[in-house]
């Protein structure tokens, strides 16, 4: 099994609340509180978690920032 590969989005800021996501899962998105890299992990179909992330660019949820 390959190790998972996390990484932040270049939006987060130090003291943040922050997820990081590993992209190297399969037919998955993990995702995870980066202030907590040993806690519970999410995982999300690679389907719904695009369709989450184009749901956010197109305002869906209002602005996000």
């Amino acid at each position: 099994m390959v190790p998972l590969e996390w990484f932040k989005s270049s939006y987060s800021s130090n003291g943040g609340q922050c997820i990081e996501v590993a992209a190297n899962a399969v037919c998955t998105v993990p995702v995870r509180d980066s202030k907590d890299p040993h806690g519970p992990v999410l995982a999300f179909p690679a389907e719904a978690w695009s369709a989450f992330v184009v749901a956010v660019r197109s305002g869906e949820f209002g602005e996000v920032g």
